[in-house]
């Protein structure tokens, strides 16, 4: 199975450096100086990272034959994928690869279906899984634990416990609807009662 685990940006320096986007949770396994690593596109690589370290926060590569900053600035934006046994796990015990939560049904603790997870971003603060529900429409559903009470991996299901409205803001929204249109309703019938009287008079 193929993952990307970084995607290429700028060139540092002028000896063939860049810095990377990760996208791996285990940058020290996939991102290690010998890695080989496939590329997106295909024409960039494949790419053998030579060394590694990080800088002002930044993780830094440098891939073999690379090495000037023309070369370096040449190989930006590019996706680099690792080759991943889809058997693998990760050490952690409640860690999961993305590849393996994928596709998984989002269901509450009663059993009722929520939706699908058909994405997962990874933000600084959080991860969020994506979720497409029946209709079409997509749901945001933080990946912690006090919401994503278990993931199944037998039963393919992830069971949330969501907090009030994320994920019946669609209900909540048209019951403010609900309530605008009543009390312009409400409001509009004052007016015509008032315009009725000021005729009368």
């Amino acid at each position: 199975m193929q993952l990307v685990v970084a995607r290429v940006g700028r060139a540092h320096g002028i000896k063939g450096e860049v810095t990377v986007e990760v996208r791996t949770d285990e940058p020290e396994l996939r991102l290690s100086p010998g890695a080989v690593l496939l590329t997106d596109p295909a024409s960039t690589g494949p790419l053998t990272i030579e060394t590694g370290r990080v800088h002002s926060g930044r993780l830094l590569l440098r891939f073999e034959g690379v090495r000037d900053r023309s070369a370096a600035e040449a190989l930006r934006n590019t996706l680099l994928i690792a080759d991943v046994d889809p058997e693998e796990m990760p050490e952690g015990e409640d860690e999961y690869y993305d590849h393996q939560l994928m596709d998984l049904d989002v269901v509450l603790a009663d059993g009722t279906e929520i939706g699908r997870i058909t994405e997962i971003t990874h933000l600084p603060s959080q991860d969020l899984f994506i979720v497409e529900r029946p209709d079409g429409t997509e749901l945001m559903i933080p990946f912690v634990e006090e919401i994503v009470t278990d993931i199944d991996l037998e039963k393919q299901q992830a069971v949330i416990n969501p907090p009030p409205g994320l994920i019946d803001d669609r209900a909540e929204i048209v019951s403010s609807r609900d309530e605008d249109s009543a009390r312009d309703s409400s409001e509009d019938a004052s007016r015509d009662k008032g315009s009725s009287g000021d005729a009368g008079a």
